[in-house]
């Protein structure tokens, strides 16, 4: 049996980012990482399209937390202690430079997720943490299921472990779950969290690639709505409306069956308001075909087939629009209805709603409220985000906050 102060199971961005604040701040502990691949750190290499995106630049908790569909009250308090300013004080202190983008992605200056994993590995190596690979956990016990003194005990496929302080970081891993409930963890049931839609509809057929830039989506029947840009893709619609809606409506749209219809306001304006305006543009533009000139800055593309979809055809005059398709033009514009019948996956970045009932952690210290010296930090909670880098926030702030606690007590 292999014994150390501390292992971590899970060597991705919150195991890492724990083992090495651990490490530096007592240097006395021997620590271990268990990775179950030959690798770690595989969400991080794919993040960001292969450019990882190490955080968002909101600076405040109260902010910040509004990005979290899941585990927002509970990590308001955590970003007090450690938020997007010190984790980037953190890799730069490291050597690491990083850049805010327009849209407040934080990204390395070198525009390469190896840059953040060569940064891990270089701290472990320094630190003498032992990274352990091809290591899968089978099961825990705890002291007071067992005769030994160390507090835990850890089968794996490579031999047993002991510690004296356990932190799991395996992200949304059903197989640690189940052998989380055998400790007496409650586990929320997990579902997909930012997906895209898949919307067969002949407005959208033909247009893929089209950005609507600002629009707000409502699911039909409900009180799940969302706003911002919304890309036509080959399947449907995808973009942060998109993805903000699946994050934040994840256990409704899961009882749903991923079945339900969806309203887009491609201009933002109420649809008297829309009407009004049309009627004025009958007036200006009365010789104008009405198909190929664009209004309300929609690209050319979508604005053409939501004329179609009206009753219009390509020759249609400004002048020779009725009121009823005026009114029609108004609904596609303002109230356009589809039917969502299905999800995608976005990217390779998958998120799951789910993980351990958050009542059952104290998020002073990131510590099984049921086995003290047992911790966790990431995606196995309960806690998921938007897309733009706030997942990666959870990660830091949980392993950071729990590193101090088993450094330091």
């Amino acid at each position: 049996m292999k014994i150390y102060d501390v292992i971590i199971v899970g060597g991705g961005a919150a195991g890492f980012f724990a083992a090495i604040n651990i490490a530096e701040a007592n240097p006395n502990l021997s620590v271990a990482i268990l990775e179950k691949g030959k690798s770690g750190l595989q969400k991080v290499k794919i993040s960001g399209g292969g450019r990882c995106n190490v955080t968002h630049a909101e600076f405040i908790p109260s902010e910040l937390i509004q990005n979290y569909p899941r585990g927002d009250k509970e990590l308001l308090g955590p970003f007090h202690q450690f938020m997007t300013g010190d984790t980037m004080a953190w890799f730069e202190k490291r050597g690491v430079a990083l850049k805010i983008e327009e849209d407040g992605r934080v990204f390395p200056v070198s525009d390469d997720s190896q840059t953040i994993i060569d940064c891990f590995l270089n701290e472990a190596s320094k630190h003498k943490i032992d990274v352990l690979y091809h290591h899968s956990l089978q099961s825990i016990q705890t002291a007071e299921t067992s005769n030994v003194s160390q507090r835990f005990q850890l089968e794996t496929n490579q031999g047993d472990f002991s510690c004296q302080k356990l932190l799991i970081a395996t992200g949304s891993n059903p197989k640690i779950w189940k052998v989380l409930k055998r400790l007496g963890h409650t586990i929320s049931e997990p579902v997909p969290s930012l997906f895209t839609f898949d919307i067969a509809d002949n407005r959208i057929k033909d247009i893929p690639g089209v950005v609507a830039k600002n629009v707000v989506v409502k699911v039909q029947d409900s009180n799940l709505w969302s706003e911002g840009p919304l890309l036509i893709t080959h399947v449907g619609m995808s973009a942060p409306a998109i993805l903000k809606l699946s994050a934040f409506g994840a256990l409704e749209l899961a009882k749903r069956n991923y079945k339900f219809n969806i309203e887009v306001n491609f201009i933002r304006l109420p649809f008297e308001d829309c009407l009004n305006e049309l009627k004025q543009l009958k007036f200006e533009l009365a010789k104008k075909t009405i198909y190929k000139f664009s209004q309300f800055d929609l690209p050319k593309r979508l604005w053409q087939q939501l004329v179609l979809a009206s009753n219009l055809n390509a020759e249609s005059r400004w002048a020779d629009l009725s009121n009823q398709q005026m009114e029609l033009l108004a609904k596609q514009l303002t109230k356009a209805v589809f039917e969502v019948n299905g999800k995608s996956t976005f990217k390779e970045e998958f998120v799951t709603a789910g993980g351990i009932d958050l009542k059952e952690v104290n998020f002073k210290t990131f510590e099984s409220k049921l086995h003290p010296k047992l911790y966790f930090a990431g995606e196995i909670l309960n806690i998921d985000a938007v897309t733009g880098g706030f997942n990666f926030q959870n990660a830091w702030t949980g392993a950071f906050i729990a590193s101090q606690s088993i450094a330091l007590s």
